[in-house]
């Protein structure tokens, strides 16, 4: 089978001085592309990029959920998941030769399309292509209903993490079904029906895959290191022989419209009410669809927009606020969301948004409103061409949606066409007194979907993964290993002592700078925890110049993103903008470092949201298991034991000078790391930063100790409740060790192999065979200190003992009862070797890598060195670090849910139901009645 049709296409992104005569043109590299179809209706995309020898497989299919049909929904997205279970010739977990071949893989479904990816060393290209292509043709070959039953209770426990047990969770579930008529394509989201996905009979789902996962539904983009013509081969035998299948019909309602207003008020368990504002807009290939994009950033992006700064800032009604036009292939909708401070009422948010709809439809924005927004816009597609894989989805999009692959062009000038007249026009238009305004409102939960029937798991299985056929033998054999050049480090010190490193990286006309202070929250005061952070997020609130408004406007009237962090080892001030605006936004980033002002009136402000902040982390049980964790583990008086971010006593006790004292004795140029990357050379960028540091002196840096070691006094389980909770949030652990450690490499090996990643052990145990949860793990969090060692997940509230009784199997098995063979370790090994060059693929990654050498004062050869040592790394090693550092009878296990249910049997289980204690959302011991305990 001969393709058809080839066409070769050369685009370059030109964006036209059109804005008032103010804009100057910028221009991207040309990015060539070839396009063709084969004879089944394939549409075939290259896109060749040779900065790194890596290669991007991206697959859509044109279809998502509102290709379903009312009593079957959520088919499209259990499809994403049944697609991972094996297929004709390869029978086996699909990520498991792709993650060896040091892959990223995913699958994502929205209402309209269906995604599936890898990203891997180019040498494996093949790989990528035979696994896209088994799937496609040969699916239904390998589907058994133990796999539909497995995936089916993955998927409600994706459900039951992302929705029941979230605070507002089922909030947009509630405005699909409230804002589009029944059974419009629109009126369920992706996840769909738990109860259509249980009555789904194998039929159901193979009559599903036979129509919409065909050739003819489905484009292919492979973008990187790789020979167009050998891909083309490879295509054609692979994807070839597959048949066409019908020709889809789409769903094509008229556009919905409400005849009145709608208001609706729903309970939740959350503290703080939430109001949703809801209109109908427009498909997003409407030509209103740029204005409606431009009026949500003009009124809620950034510190400066309309809405943030009347509701957050000068009223303070509103603890967040966002606005958003979805704008999806058969309908839109425009949407602002607010979520009031304690002792403030929805109906005054309401009225001041009204307040605002009504000025702008009365007055057009000012210019430098809406080119402000369209910098942003700017560089938000410039920035979001960096990687292989975002590249290869954007032409997806571009091409299944609008027909043009290279549709970048066309898209940037369609926005700056828009005038402040069309902004006015488009809010008159659309935002109308017919829309949805719904409340989300403390009080109760409703019980979920799917354990409104049954708490029970459909999959019994527990052996579904073991004795299976190799089918390794049917997978293509990789070409030779690419070369790869880890990026040359250059440096320089500044005269006033500042180290400067230095990376040039010139695919984009983009320069990264990121300042690393060598001082983090592990330095706070025990009773100023949240001290460093603060800090970090006062300092670009104000200088002696520019207040935070301005600062925030004049960064977005440039496209410049800043982003001000604290960790625990590091503070960072990080900046990242197009070169042609890199003097204005140094002189911003220099002003911020240097002179700021922290105003206490900004302060309040700040220490106001994260006291608000902490109200809402109760409602949220990772949050709560995150922090108690951290309690059980380091104790209250550990810098490790408090929230990196502080507490309520904390925060309030930290006061302006505090923040400038820590200010003025850390954030020193002798005591940083600047790192920049970008489209530059060290001889041009050195005089300019000479010049915009020259103020700033160096200073004598305290002596800073490391925080103690700390073991836990009282190992067993503890249990902090949720009445009601949809889920189990479990961690298991104890304080692991620190970054120092000289087993940091044979630790992050067998971390791997144990839950590191998809195909490790525990996720492959309590995900893919026992259906327990969406995702299990385990980790190490290497820090100066001993981070915490945590196995963890999320799992359904009636199987909650069984995922603990699975988690002590395998952190037992790793200790020797399940030894490690040569096999699983070569597995591992090379997978993190061929994944390591993914991470410097961008200029944001290649800064990352390098503060982690100026953090932790490795050696410049270190990425070099780390390649060899896990090449190095044996079974004896394995077995050795895992025998020292993984202690089960010193370990805590923490379970954040219903305890009336789940508690009864956690006490079956041997050796720990005898050792239970109780503890509220911040880590204190609670007393509980025995009997009341046992009910």
């Amino acid at each position: 089978m001969k393709a058809k049709l080839v066409v070769l296409f050369a685009f370059s992104l030109f964006i036209s001085p059109m804005i008032f005569g103010q804009k100057k043109a910028s221009y991207l590299p040309p990015i060539k592309y070839e396009e063709y179809r084969l004879d089944n209706g394939l549409r075939v995309i290259m896109h060749v990029d040779r900065s790194v020898p890596i290669v991007a497989v991206n697959v859509w299919y044109h279809v998502g959920s509102k290709n379903e049909v009312p009593g079957r929904t959520g088919f499209a997205h259990l499809f994403e998941h049944l697609m991972f279970q094996g297929s004709k010739n390869y029978d086996d977990d699909y990520f498991k030769p792709l993650q060896e071949a040091g892959a990223t893989i995913n699958g994502t479904t929205n209402a309209d399309r269906t995604n599936y990816f890898q990203v891997l060393p180019s040498n494996f290209l093949e790989l990528a292509l035979f696994m896209e292509a088994d799937r496609m043709g040969g699916l239904l070959e390998a589907m058994t209903q133990e796999k539909l039953d497995n995936q089916r209770d993955v998927v409600k426990n994706e459900r039951r993490q992302r929705y029941d047990n979230q605070p507002y969770g089922t909030a947009f579930e509630k405005i699909s079904e409230l804002m589009y008529p029944k059974n419009h394509p629109y009126s369920w989201t992706t996840i769909g029906s738990l109860k259509d996905l249980t009555e789904a009979s194998m039929e159901d789902v193979k009559n599903f895959f036979r129509t919409y996962y065909v050739p003819n539904n489905a484009s292919l983009v492979i973008a990187g290191d790789f020979d167009p013509k050998q891909a083309k081969k490879w295509v054609e035998k692979y994807f070839g022989p597959i048949p066409r299948g019908n020709d889809i019909v789409r769903p094509n309602p008229p556009q919905p419209k409400l005849e009145a207003e709608i208001r609706k008020s729903f309970e939740d368990a959350v503290r703080l009410p939430r109001i949703y504002m809801v209109w109908h807009t427009v498909p997003q290939a409407d030509k209103d669809s740029p204005a409606l994009d431009i009026l949500a950033t003009i009124l809620s992006s950034g510190r400066g927009s309309r809405l943030q700064s009347k509701l957050v800032f000068d009223k303070q009604v509103s603890q967040d606020v966002f606005a958003s036009h979805i704008s999806r292939e058969i309908a839109g909708l425009f949407q602002i969301v607010s979520t009031a401070r304690p002792g403030k009422q929805l109906e005054e948010i309401e009225k001041e948004i009204n307040e605002e709809i009504e000025k702008i439809k009365k007055e057009p924005p000012t210019r430098e409103e809406l080119e402000r927004a369209l910098n942003q816009i700017e560089a938000r597609i410039i920035l979001g061409l960096q990687t292989v894989l975002a590249k290869a989805d954007a032409m997806n999009e571009n091409a299944v949606f609008y027909g043009k692959p290279d549709r970048f062009q066309e898209e940037l000038e369609e926005y700056l066409k828009v005038t402040p007249e069309d902004i006015s026009r488009v809010a008159n238009k659309y935002l109308i007194q017919n829309r949805l305004v719904m409340s989300i409102v403390p009080g109760k939960k409703k019980a979920p979907e799917a354990d409104q029937e049954e708490n029970k798991p459909t999959s019994t299985s527990t052996s579904k993964k073991e004795n299976k056929k190799d089918f390794s033998a049917n997978l293509p054999k990789p070409g030779p290993d690419p070369k790869f050049s880890l990026p040359k480090i250059e440096k320089q010190k500044l005269s006033n002592g500042l180290e400067v490193w230095f990376v040039k990286h010139s695919e984009l006309p983009i320069v990264s700078m990121n300042m690393v202070f060598r001082a983090g929250a592990d330095l706070d005061p025990i009773d100023r925890a949240g001290l460093a952070v603060l800090t970090s997020d006062l300092i670009d609130n104000g200088t002696k110049t520019r207040s935070a408004v301005e600062i925030a406007n004049q960064l977005q009237s440039l496209g410049t993103n800043l982003v001000t962090s604290a960790g625990w080892d590091s503070s960072n001030l990080s900046m990242l903008t197009l070169k042609k605006n890199l003097d204005k936004a140094l002189e911003i980033f220099s002003d911020v470092l240097i002179n700021p002002s922290f105003p206490q009136e900004e302060l309040e402000t700040v220490k106001r949201r994260m006291l608000v902040s902490f109200l809402q982390r109760k409602d949220d049980p990772n949050q709560i298991s995150n922090i108690v964790y951290s309690v059980l583990l380091y104790g209250k008086n550990h810098p490790y034991g408090k929230p990196i971010n502080g507490d309520e006593t904390t925060i309030k006790a930290i006061t302006r000078e505090e923040i400038q004292k820590f200010y003025e004795t850390y954030y020193r140029p002798n005591n940083a790391v600047l790192i920049v990357v970008g489209d530059t050379s060290l001889k041009e960028i050195v005089p300019k930063l000479e010049k915009a540091f020259a103020g700033w002196k160096a200073a004598e840096i305290p002596r800073t100790l490391t925080p103690p070691d700390v073991e836990l006094k009282n190992p067993g389980i503890y249990i902090v409740d949720r009445p009601g909770a949809a889920q189990s949030v479990i961690s298991i652990g104890h304080v692991g060790v620190s970054r120092s450690n000289p087993d940091y490499i044979p630790l992050v090996v067998m971390n791997s192999i144990l839950g590191g990643q998809f195909t490790s052990r525990v996720n492959l145990n309590l995900r893919e065979d026992k259906g327990y949860t969406y995702g299990a793990r385990t980790s190490w969090s290497f820090r100066r200190g001993a981070g915490p060692f945590e196995a963890s997940a999320a799992v359904q509230t009636a199987v909650t003992k069984g995922a603990v009784v699975e988690f002590l199997k395998e952190i037992n098995g790793i200790l020797g009862e399940r030894p490690v063979t040569s096999q699983e370790l070569e597995y591992n090994k090379q997978s993190i070797i061929r994944r390591y060059p993914q991470g410097f693929e961008t200029v944001g990654q290649i800064a990352n890598q390098l503060a982690t050498l100026a953090i932790y004062n490795l050696p410049d050869n270190y990425f070099n060195e780390f390649l060899q040592k896990v090449k190095a790394v044996t079974i004896e090693d394995i077995n050795r670090v895992a025998k020292k550092y993984i202690q089960p009878d010193k370990m805590a296990i923490l379970i954040v849910g219903d305890r009336k249910v789940i508690e009864p049997e956690l006490k079956k289980i041997q050796g720990w139901g005898e050792k239970i204690s109780y503890l509220d959302t911040e880590g204190n011991p609670l007393k509980v009645d025995e009997k009341t305990a046992s009910k």
